[in-house]
């Protein structure tokens, strides 16, 4: 694991959306380890409550959606009035499901492109005018189905294709002033991700036999690539999509034994 400086991110003011379980949270515990005054977000009051007494004294939870502008945007204000003017933003909210194409509603493919894509909107724009500029990094997490598509996952491919492009041009209206990545995570053990997508055996190996690297990725791999994008080590680095994923997009890792083999 990478080792950072105890007190990277001292005096930072960072602000996770949907940070109140796995991935997210995982983050934003790093973030106030490392020194920084973290506020998390999240729909059900009480899970942010508790997701910010997890993270330690000084933390803050608040409840907002991120499909409610308005509710997002206000949330951020109570940040900034209590905690300062923002350096770094997460946006991490993200709704998922297996199902068919065809097998899916209207409704239901709404759901998750108005949680993924128009949620990572409304925490960029609406964070905007309360950061701390310049400097301030934005970091939206997307995920492998933004490039490659997958099957019972129409609604996921088009939402993180969505937040990609997202990423890039908000890069290029902002780069003076504030750095705008992505982080796609690869497949992480115990989070509900992992969960929803492989619920059975035969799935969760299908993940795994695509994993170059042949071992699950951890939380704290993911929070460490947040660390490094919002640090003064990524101060040139914007637009771009960091994948923290072990190898399981470059391939068929399912080879690898073979080719071996062949050596």
């Amino acid at each position: 694991m990478t080792t950072f400086r105890d007190n990277l991110l001292a005096g930072k003011t960072a602000f996770v959306a949907g940070g109140t379980s796995g991935i997210n949270l995982g983050i934003a515990k790093r973030f106030a380890q490392l020194g920084a005054k973290v506020a998390v977000a999240g729909r059900d009051p009480e899970k942010a409550a508790r997701a910010a007494a997890d993270i330690g004294v000084g933390a803050i939870g608040l409840s907002a959606d991120v499909r409610d502008y308005a509710a997002i945007r206000g949330a951020m204000e109570q940040v900034v009035d209590q905690l300062g003017p923002m350096d770094i933003v997460i946006s991490g909210a993200a709704g998922n499901f297996l199902a068919p194409a065809l097998g899916m509603s209207a409704n239901a493919f709404r759901t998750v492109v108005d949680i993924d894509l128009n949620g990572t909107f409304n925490v960029f724009r609406g964070c905007h005018a309360l950061l701390n500029r310049p400097g301030a990094s934005l970091i939206a997490i997307t995920a492998g189905q933004a490039v490659n598509a997958s099957a019972l996952q129409v609604h996921a491919c088009a939402a993180k294709a969505g937040i990609n492009q997202l990423i890039r041009v908000l890069a290029l209206e902002w780069g003076p002033e504030v750095r705008v990545n992505g982080i796609s995570p690869g497949p992480i053990a115990d989070t509900e991700g992992m969960k929803r997508l492989a619920p059975d055996a035969e799935t969760r190996q299908s993940h795994f036999d695509r994993i170059a690297m042949k071992r699950w990725g951890k939380i704290e791999e993911v929070a460490e690539s947040a660390v490094f994008l919002c640090s003064p080590a990524a101060a040139y680095i914007t637009g771009t999509i960091l994948d923290c994923d072990g190898g399981s997009q470059v391939g068929d890792a399912s080879r690898g034994d073979l080719a071996r083999g062949m050596a």
